[in-house]
């Protein structure tokens, strides 16, 4: 489910109940969910996954997921402002970091695994509930920004049980091969809006993901040399502009093998790439199962919900 239109801010949270297929979508903020009933299978950058009460859910920033309900799940989701979330960081770990500017190459240290599948278990995830039924009713009733510092009270119970679970990688990478890695990290903006020549190049993708865009021709089109535009780019959206692209391309072949039927080679053409392979493979990486796998759970689910 997107986002419905809403005065911005830094954490929202909602409870939904879902019988069909979603996904794979991509959110530019942390999702923590929490699932309180029924099951899925969930699919990202980790493979297919199966949650069920007790389970949370823990994806990055630019993390394509996508679920296919059994029967039904109804799950509470807490969508986090990724520059809040570093914020906390750097405070947490303010014994170690020399400055603010530092929290960000400090996550990408630690966490690397930003899609997550965390087994609480139903008795922990249980002391969640009456929380988020708290921080929903704040969001729904529109009170976040009144209601402040009772959302982060809230927010600080939950990721306190939570926090325990997540799994903290011993490898580093560094920050060339973050911004080229799928999935990406949250981005930093360094306290400053975002560039008009990133959201210039964004847009120039969103509008024609099938063009064979190469750096130079980006760079040009915002008088930006192509290591000025990559900088400027992950700096905004926390990938370069082609790695940006790929996950473009992968969830628009996600929504044709959905709603149409193409071939995937098909599919992957009309995305932009010549050769199935090509798009196999990055399908296969940005959502953790093939387009073929997809497909079939997509059309298996639509005879089970007209019987």
């Amino acid at each position: 489910m997107r986002l419905p239109p809403l005065e911005y801010q830094v954490l929202l949270a909602r409870t939904q109940t879902m019988h069909r297929p979603v996904g794979p979508l991509a959110y530019d903020c942390v999702k923590l969910i929490v699932i309180r009933s029924g099951s899925a299978i969930l699919y990202s950058e980790f493979g297919e996954r199966p949650v069920k009460p007790g389970d949370v859910v823990l994806l990055g920033a630019n993390v394509l997921c996508g679920s296919e309900p059994e029967g039904h799940i109804t799950f509470t989701v807490i969508y986090a402002d990724t520059d809040f979330l570093l914020d906390q960081l750097f405070w947490q770990y303010a014994d170690v970091l020399y400055d603010r500017l530092d929290a960000q190459g400090f996550a990408d240290t630690i966490y690397t695994e930003p899609a997550q599948v965390l087994r609480l278990g139903e008795d922990r995830a249980g002391m969640l509930m009456p929380w988020l039924d708290e921080m929903v009713a704040l969001s729904v009733d529109g009170l976040c920004r009144a209601r402040f510092h009772r959302m982060q009270a809230l927010w600080h119970a939950v990721i306190d049980q939570v926090a325990p679970f997540i799994r903290i990688s011993p490898h580093r990478t560094s920050p060339h091969q973050r911004a080229r890695a799928r999935p990406t990290l949250p981005r930093d903006r360094r306290f400053m809006p975002l560039r008009e020549e990133a959201r210039q190049v964004r847009d120039a993708l969103r509008g024609d993901i099938a063009r064979a865009w190469v750096l130079p021709e980006l760079a040009g089109r915002v008088h930006l040399s192509t290591k000025q535009l990559s900088r400027v780019f992950v700096d905004a959206y926390g990938k370069t502009p082609l790695t940006y692209l790929t996950m473009l391309r992968v969830e628009e072949m996600a929504r044709l093998l959905r709603e149409t039927d193409l071939a995937i080679a098909e599919a992957g053409r009309r995305v932009g790439w010549r050769s199935r392979n090509r798009a196999s493979a990055a399908f296969r990486e940005y959502v953790g199962i093939t387009p073929s796998r997809y497909r079939t759970m997509q059309y298996t689910s639509g005879l089970v919900l007209m019987k």
